[in-house]
């Protein structure tokens, strides 16, 4: 019981490390992606396609990709 439940979180970690489309897909985050604009400056465009994939495979890998800040297109 105890090793399924084990093998069981494991898949479940794996699986929604694997499922940030951005951030597996989206190549290297650059310093504009991570910083967040000043005040008064344009916002950051989204990775639309990303977005979506996310919220249809996985919604949780949508908050990874905007934590990492790989949801952002880069400049």
């Amino acid at each position: 019981m105890k090793k399924s439940l084990f093998k069981s979180f494991v898949a479940l970690a794996l699986l929604a490390s694997m499922s940030s489309c951005a951030t597996v897909l989206g190549g290297r985050v650059t310093e504009y992606q991570r910083t967040k604009p000043a005040p008064g400056k344009p916002a950051r465009e989204i990775r639309g396609a990303a977005l979506i994939a996310d919220v249809i495979l996985f919604w949780p890998g949508a908050i990874i990709d905007f934590a990492t800040g790989a949801i952002y297109r880069p400049r």
